[in-house]
């Protein structure tokens, strides 16, 4: 029995999306859900925590960020679903692996959604700073919903300019920064930055480890390429080239921006609630150019929530198919788009409207805690799921993937494990603390409303629970 036969009516469950996505969009809405709010404003924090060990910290959540990409490229080549490794729970672990997976993933894209927003509102005070930010809300929320309501490829189509306009920025800024640090006179300015202000660790080793989680939040998104692949023209081909490309890209674009901005602007001087990138450009007394770099992080927020409304869109849509959510949630309108499961994914900014009343300084923080937990915990199982899924898909005889995860299992146990530290971290740090104190006891209300629907809807988790059995007894 193979393992594709095997997973076929999830496939057949799924159908329905139109299949409008090419190789370079498919890439583009992986580094346009990374480089959004994480780089542009989430590294500021980052750089507040850790000084210029900073760099360690982006390093050490690139490894993470890389091998859950090996593991969840091989299984995604195996099986191309929106439902992606939910589904791959789901099939694999068992019902309420795939429950909790997507529910928790779904959460934590709602509240990135609002912690993108959050971001615009800061982002808009540049030019506007009398303008109340709920204002921006609004008016960005409502073009990017008509974006995702209308079509998948209005959708990619306006994700790949959002992203191009990034990508382009980035390296235009890397460029002009090698040549500012390397061109220069300026006593200021250069590698200097790195020890001056306390050292390269300046917080000591917890600075840096805590900010490796705010490097992993600058990294969540990455993983959309997987949901994404269930609309891709040609799944087999556009996966591991857009994981490679985009993996690479973003590990470059990272390090290599953060160093050079340290070697520009003073640890003490990046970290803060405005842009480090901005920052730059105003020390630099560079006409107009800190307006447009201001542009630019507008972009790259509106891209990720662009990126995140899509991808929320697609998990209610597969927890409907699989029977977990109501049915109607799984409609498609006549473009192929799940309009009711995009409605639904709104809440995020509802959620952030709030936040931006009640607390408006600290909106950022809280939106990050809130949204990590659900993706800290998917990316985790992902982990898991990838042992299950190796000793099964071999056991089943299933065919020669072009992509396989290298070091198994040893690599996916020690992504598991740096992972799992990191989070479980957070408890020791005010600011983050947060992320475990809301994050388990929504696990625990997820498990609830799982076990309810478990009650309520006995022929469908026979099923489900039919298949992971059969995957246990090909095992044994």
């Amino acid at each position: 029995m193979s393992g594709k036969n095997d997973f076929q009516d999830i496939m057949e469950r799924e159908k329905g999306l139109h299949r409008g996505l090419t190789t370079r969009q498919l890439a583009m809405i992986a580094i346009g859900g990374a480089i959004g709010t994480g780089l542009f404003l989430g590294s500021g924090m980052a750089i507040g925590f850790a000084g210029p060990s900073v760099i360690v910290s982006y390093l050490i959540g690139a490894v993470i960020a890389l091998l859950l990409m090996g593991c969840l490229a091989e299984m995604t080549i195996a099986h191309p679903t929106t439902g992606s490794f939910g589904a791959h729970a789901e099939r694999y672990i068992n019902p309420w692996a795939g429950f909790a997976v997507r529910y928790a993933y779904w959460f934590s894209l709602v509240c990135a959604i609002g912690t993108e927003v959050s971001a615009m509102s800061v982002y808009m005070k540049y030019w506007f700073p009398d303008v109340p930010g709920l204002v921006w809300i609004a008016i960005f929320s409502a073009v990017l919903i008509y974006v995702n309501a209308t079509s998948v490829n209005l959708f990619g189509s306006v994700e790949y300019w959002f992203s191009m306009i990034k990508v382009a920025a980035i390296i235009l800024f890397i460029v002009f920064g090698a040549f500012v640090v390397f061109g220069s006179s300026n006593p200021e300015i250069g590698a200097q930055n790195f020890t001056n202000n306390g050292g390269f660790f300046p917080n000591g080793l917890w600075g840096m480890w805590i900010a490796i989680f705010i490097s992993l939040f600058s990294y969540l998104s990455i993983e959309m390429i997987a949901v994404s692949a269930g609309e891709a023209k040609e799944p087999e081909k556009a996966v591991p080239m857009a994981l490679k490309s985009a993996v690479v890209r973003l590990v470059l674009f990272y390090i290599i921006t953060l160093a050079l901005m340290l070697m520009v602007v003073p640890w003490k001087s990046a970290g803060g609630d405005t842009s480090p990138f901005v920052k730059v450009f105003e020390i630099m007394n560079i006409p107009g150019a800190a307006g447009i770099m201001n542009f630019v992080v507008l972009t790259a927020a509106l891209s990720a929530m662009n990126s995140q409304l899509y991808i929320s869109t697609r998990m209610v849509f597969s927890l409907s198919r699989a029977g977990f959510a109501p049915a109607k949630l799984g409609e498609l309108s006549k473009k192929g788009v799940p309009v009711k499961a995009l409605a639904l994914s709104t809440i995020g900014i509802a959620i952030a409207s709030y936040i931006n009343i009640v607390a408006p300084d600290k909106s950022f923080v809280v939106m990050i805690s809130l949204s990590s937990f659900g993706a800290m915990f998917a990316w985790f199982m992902v982990f898991v799921t990838h042992l299950f899924f190796r000793r099964k898909w071999e056991a089943m005889g299933g065919r020669k993937l072009p992509v396989r995860m290298i070091g198994y299992p040893y690599l996916t146990i020690c992504g598991a494990g740096l992972l799992a530290a990191v989070v479980l971290s957070t408890w020791f740090q005010p600011e983050f603390k947060d992320t475990l104190t809301m994050g388990f006891p929504l696990l625990l209300l997820i498990t609830i409303a799982y076990f309810i629907w478990k009650k309520a809807n006995p022929a469908a988790y026979e099923a489900s629970a039919k298949q992971s059995s059969n995957n246990k007894d090909i095992t044994s």
